[in-house]
């Protein structure tokens, strides 16, 4: 009875042991399945800023063409405006004159002061259709200069918003410098190019050869990056996880460069969100795989997580869109 129990035992143990690889392996499917759907949203949402931000440009563009159109139509009216009025001018004057002619010749007779009085009104025919013609002119002029108002205040309200991200940028990047001072020649580097921010960590600073989960020192960076950002409002995040060409084949997750580069990528931004006040609707994580490395040379430096940060471009958006 005895040698039975024992028996049973040891098949409930084996049992046992043969269903936690088999959970682990669900969780890593489903693991790789949400940083599939992650990767997907990131692709659209990567597209969909890319395309604001070339018609923010675009439009700008349109714009200051507008206003130089707008501006040469604007002296083209103002000098029509100015030679009409001196034509009026002149007219008043020969009109008044006339008046005056025609007052001495009223006093020498009937025939005489016919005539003058046709020319008169002739004149004074001639002198209304000028005033009418400036009075039309003068109203385009004040269209024509109220909308190139318009414009340049446009203009203006769109490069103020942009030096105002582009000074913030600035600002940013010196902040994040400052916190990640102490990684410096560890593998960490901060950047600013085309107006985002790029903090690059490289994989010896993070992980482990083939691992996703992160080591200490690459703990306390990301924590310190996370403070560094979590009270900085319009910023858009993107974490990409980056490896070399190596390739992988394994029967257990991750399988390829790709999930290693995807998972590594959610790794960090599950650290970043654990452990600050970082707003989730504003991070993403993301895998390229092998296919941007930064030194086809250098595996090492291919390796590695980077940490994207970009303005929020909706109200510029927003403003053009106007």
């Amino acid at each position: 009875m005895y040698k039975l129990n024992f028996i049973v035992v040891i098949l409930i143990g084996l049992s046992f042991l043969a269903c936690v690889p088999a959970k682990k392996y669900q969780d890593l499917l489903a693991r790789e399945k949400a940083c599939s759907e992650e990767l997907e949203k990131y692709k659209n949402t990567s597209s969909q800023a890319e395309n604001k931000a070339q018609i923010i440009e675009e439009k700008l563009n349109l714009l200051d063409k507008e206003v130089e159109e707008l501006k040469k139509d604007t002296l083209l009216n103002g000098t029509k405006y100015r030679s009409s009025f001196l034509e009026l001018a002149k007219l008043k004057k020969q009109y008044a004159d006339l008046e005056k002619t025609y007052e001495n010749y009223k006093k020498l007779g009937s025939n005489e002061a016919s005539i003058f009085q046709a020319e008169l009104e002739a004149k004074s025919i001639e002198l209304q259709r000028k005033e009418d013609a400036l009075a039309i002119l003068e109203k385009e002029l004040n269209a024509k200069q109220a909308l190139l108002a318009e414009r340049e205040a446009r203009v203006a309200e769109l490069e103020e918003i942009i030096s105002r991200q582009d000074k913030g940028i600035k600002l940013l990047k010196e902040k994040i410098a400052a916190a990640l001072r102490a990684y410096e020649n560890k593998g960490l580097t901060v950047e600013e190019k085309d107006g985002r921010i790029y903090v690059s960590l490289e994989a010896k600073l993070l992980f482990g050869s083939g691992s996703t989960a992160v080591e200490a020192q690459g703990r306390k960076a990301i924590i310190d990056l996370a403070k560094a950002l979590e009270n900085t409002s319009d910023l858009e995040i993107i974490v990409e996880g980056h490896t070399d060409n190596n390739k992988m084949s394994s029967s257990t997750s991750p399988k390829n460069n790709w999930e290693l580069s995807v998972l590594r990528a959610t790794a960090v931004v599950e650290i970043m969100l654990d452990n600050s006040a970082m707003n989730p609707f504003k991070i993403m994580a993301a895998g390229r795989s092998e296919f941007y490395p930064v030194d086809p040379n250098d595996k090492a430096k291919n390796r590695r997580i980077e940490v994207i940060v970009s303005p929020n471009l909706d109200e510029l958006f927003e403003l053009i869109s106007r």
